[in-house]
């Protein structure tokens, strides 16, 4: 039980800060309106780590549904864990955005893009073409978990392993995250675009879902192959 509530208010707190800044960089007559790309990234980052320091003791902080799965499929999480891991990251996930909803409360009507709106829940590929989207995801989760796995592998003062793996985030979404805006996470793309579609957000779109099983299959598979290709090479 604590470490379901370990990934779930893990989860949440990732949700809060990751769909958070993204929220104060799309959503009008913010303070931090249009203030860019780099923004977004390091905010990701930022809540990687600060919600891996957060229950990490509690849990081992997978905080994602790719991870957990990579993990097992190497032997190094037991199997029977995974559903209660999936369940608590989608149900954090899930409050997570409906916090950032309530956050941004007065910018929904403020907004009239609706891409916009759908964009701080959940990702939205920059040109639309399934297989491209697919690589994009792989290899973003890829990158993610063989680099989880190798940032592991070094000695580093304690806990300054987080804040690098926070880092390992942001250079994902610098490097590769323009194409698709590197969901990498199932459980980040898939429960938020839910409460998108669930709560009562001013003049929204649809949700998306022809595009929803992109960024939640191709991180399942970058993620089991990145992992398995990390301790197959060392």
């Amino acid at each position: 039980m604590t470490a379901f509530l370990g990934e779930l208010v893990g989860t949440m707190l990732l949700i809060i800060l990751g769909d958070g800044v993204v929220g104060g960089v799309v959503l009008k007559e913010t303070k931090s309106h249009h203030s860019g790309w780099i923004v977004i990234t390091l905010g990701w980052g930022l809540a990687v780590a600060v919600a891996a320091y957060s229950v990490g003791k509690f849990s081992g902080a997978h905080l994602n549904p790719a991870v957990t799965l990579g993990l097992a499929a190497t032997g190094a999480f037991a199997w029977e864990n995974v559903p209660a891991y999936w369940l608590a990251q989608f149900i954090g996930a899930f409050l997570g955005a409906v916090v950032v909803y309530l956050h941004y409360l007065p910018h929904w009507e403020k907004t009239e893009d609706k891409d916009a709106k759908l964009g701080v829940f959940c990702t939205i590929p920059a040109i639309r073409n399934p297989l491209t989207n697919f690589i994009s995801e792989f290899i973003g989760t890829f990158v993610l978990v063989f680099g989880l796995l190798a940032i592991g592998a070094n000695e580093f003062a304690q806990g300054l392993n987080v804040l690098i793996v926070g880092f390992l985030v942001v250079s994902i979404g610098l490097s590769l995250g323009g194409t698709t805006g590197y969901a990498i996470n199932p459980a980040r793309d898939l429960a938020p675009r839910l409460a998108h579609f669930l709560l009562p957000i001013p003049n929204k779109r649809n949700s998306d879902w022809g595009y929803a099983w992109i960024p939640v299959i191709a991180p399942l598979v970058g993620g089991v192959l990145g992992a398995l290709i990390y301790t197959s090479l060392f």
